[in-house]
């Protein structure tokens, strides 16, 4: 196994960790509300519309913070080596999975286990090892 050390970057990792641990921190100590990326969108998505402010900020936040990057000359940028047919089949069985899950990775990866949710602990451990699958698949099993 070989690491790209210019894209080995563990100190801008774990800033990364230390402000998305610290920003659901705040999320649920001061809003009473669950990071989770799906259920925040969710919110937006569902009658009636409840809480619209705060979701309306989290998410441009997130869609805001690459660009505010980019703009600053630390573009994200992302080489994904697949069509947009599979980009489109992967998103919907993405938000199927986080649907049946009752929440995405963000949700309980990082809230749930935080707040000691054996259900998030479950359902990271199974997102997890469909990475693993997943991987080892694409490289050793399907002959490209």
């Amino acid at each position: 196994m070989l690491i790209d050390l210019a894209s080995f970057t563990p100190g801008l990792s774990l800033a990364g960790g230390l402000v998305i641990g610290g920003a659901a921190a705040v999320l649920v100590l001061f809003n009473g509300r669950i990071a989770g990326i799906s259920g925040i969108l969710g919110g937006l998505l569902s009658l009636p519309r409840r809480d619209m402010a705060w979701r309306v900020a989290f998410l441009a936040g997130l869609v805001g913070a690459p660009m505010l990057a980019s703009l600053l000359g630390h573009p994200a940028i992302a080489d994904i080596d697949a069509g947009w047919g599979q980009i489109l089949a992967a998103g919907f069985l993405v938000g199927m999975g986080t649907r049946y899950a009752s929440g995405c990775t963000s949700g309980h990866g990082v809230c749930g286990i935080s707040r000691g949710s054996i259900r998030s602990l479950v359902a990271t451990a199974t997102f997890m090892a469909a990475g693993f699958v997943t991987v080892f698949v694409q490289r050793h099993l399907s002959g490209g």
